[in-house]
């Protein structure tokens, strides 16, 4: 229970912004989001950090004095509870938090919330799970004036966040001038960054032209960990961004993507978090696409290993709940159900890549016989809604058996459409990672492979450009 006397106030994450497409309220942080009912912003709107609990329970009642004082506050101590439970209220309570049941975090219909803005593919990195196209070449990138107007044709479809990307997306000298446009437009920004080559000055730039988050990435605990999968040293350099972002009073998120090689420091990792003062921290377990697929043999952990890291993120969630946005994410391959990627295809996330085609996800210009159309070539907006490859497995119509009429068909949405063709090279097969598909046994052998330690390779890297 929040305590007596206790003045919430909204978590440096969050953001509030007003959904022109809806006419709702709604609550804007990392990744996520959610509408709020009349009720709920009312209560939103008093939790500015100078007024006590009791003070907005009776400011409530002052404004609808027919429902009475106490159905009031068992409404706003639970809606707030909920929020202190998700890391997005401040808020001294009693105890632990229930989740809540919360009001949806999306309306229906098919619309772009998060535009994942990959500015360039080129990167001082070359990890060895990274998502960028495994045959890449210098290619040439979208201007700052193309950037600035996708930005803005993507706010009057529906953008509300855009995650700022690459590559190293520090790399591209007009890094400020986009932040500026979409902050200008309402947008929530995220820097999503190795941190390398930062500097206090450039962040402080980036500050001022309206970021709202930063996530930075570390490949472990040691320098020998980033030297090995990353091919440089950088973890002293990440630690000292952090404190720049926490001076900066930026919202910080620590990324992790765990693998055999890492996957046992978990505990470490979270007290790492802990210590830096970072709001978010995602376990995100290697996704074997890209780069990833190429090395699977060698970074792909053991179940044992896995179910180890998970009840240590899990008991951890527990204990720092309100405390600390802690996310696991499971790899495909050992799930016990199929996700849908990026929400499903092209149905609430939007990726452009550096020279601007316009995709649903990181990895669906690798599919063959689909035709990507880019940016500026027409508006935005008749792409994201007639576009023949952005169509073409949105829903379930285009689904076979067992997909068909399997009862998550439009939970799941078939899984990950490029996980499924780079492994049986059919674009409607059913996601092997799915116990049901035929072709389950592609992921299963790879699983018991792991478990023996079997065909442990050197790694491959990623090439950087000259």
């Amino acid at each position: 229970m929040i305590r007596s006397g206790t003045k919430p106030r909204l978590a440096r994450k969050v953001q509030k912004r007003f959904d022109r497409l809806t006419q709702q309220h709604m609550l804007v942080y990392p990744e996520r989001g959610a509408f709020l009912s009349a009720s709920s912003h009312a209560i939103i709107e008093l939790c500015t950090g100078e007024l006590a609990i009791e003070d907005i329970i009776e400011r409530l009642h002052q404004i609808d004095p027919s429902t009475g004082r106490d159905v009031i506050s068992r409404e706003v101590h639970a809606f707030l509870e909920g929020l202190v439970a998700r890391g997005l209220l401040l808020a001294e309570t009693d105890g632990p938090v229930p989740f809540p049941v919360t009001e949806p975090s999306a309306s229906p219909g098919v619309r772009p919330y998060t535009l994942i803005a990959e500015l360039t593919y080129r990167c001082p990195l070359r990890c060895a799970y990274c998502s960028n196209p495994v045959h890449y070449a210098t290619q040439a990138e979208l201007t700052t004036e193309a950037w600035q107007q996708l930005l803005s044709e993507a706010e009057a479809l529906g953008v509300v966040q855009v995650n700022f990307t690459g590559g190293e997306p520090l790399l591209r000298p007009d890094l400020a001038a986009l932040i500026a446009r979409a902050h200008g437009l309402d947008q929530y920004t995220s820097l999503i960054t190795s941190a390398v080559g930062l500097t206090r000055e450039r962040l402080t730039e980036l500050a001022n032209a309206g970021l709202d988050h930063v996530q930075i990435s570390i490949q472990g605990m040691h320098e020998s960990d980033a030297q090995r999968i990353a091919g440089r040293e950088g973890l002293a350099q990440k630690l000292e961004s952090m404190r720049w972002v926490r001076e900066l009073d930026l919202a910080l998120t620590i990324n992790v993507v765990l693998h055999r090689e890492n996957i046992q420091q978990v505990p470490e990792l979270i007290a790492l978090t802990q210590r830096v003062g970072a709001e978010r921290l995602e376990l995100a377990n290697t996704q074997y696409l890209g780069w990833a697929l190429e090395n699977r043999t060698a970074l792909l952990p053991s179940h044992a290993q896995i179910q180890t890291a998970r009840a240590q993120a899990s008991a951890a969630r527990e204990q720092l709940r309100g405390k600390l946005d802690l996310l696991f994410v499971l790899p495909d391959y050992d799930a016990e159900a199929v996700r849908p990627c990026m929400q499903g295809w092209a149905r609430r996330y939007m990726l452009v890549t550096p020279d601007g085609l316009v995709l649903p996800c990181h990895q669906a210009h690798t599919l063959p016989g689909l035709h990507w159309e880019r940016a500026g070539e027409r508006p935005l907006a008749a792409i994201w809604s007639d576009s023949e490859a952005l169509n073409a497995f949105r829903g379930t119509s285009w689904m076979q058996e067992p997909c068909r009429s399997c009862e998550r068909r439009e939970l799941d949405f078939g899984g990950c459409r490029c996980q499924a063709f780079h492994l049986t090279g059919k674009l409607t097969a059913t996601d092997p990672a799915c116990q049901l598909a035929p072709e389950h046994g592609i992921v299963a052998a790879a699983r018991l492979a792991a478990e023996r330690g079997e065909g442990l390779v050197p790694l491959r890297y990623r090439r950087v450009p000259r």
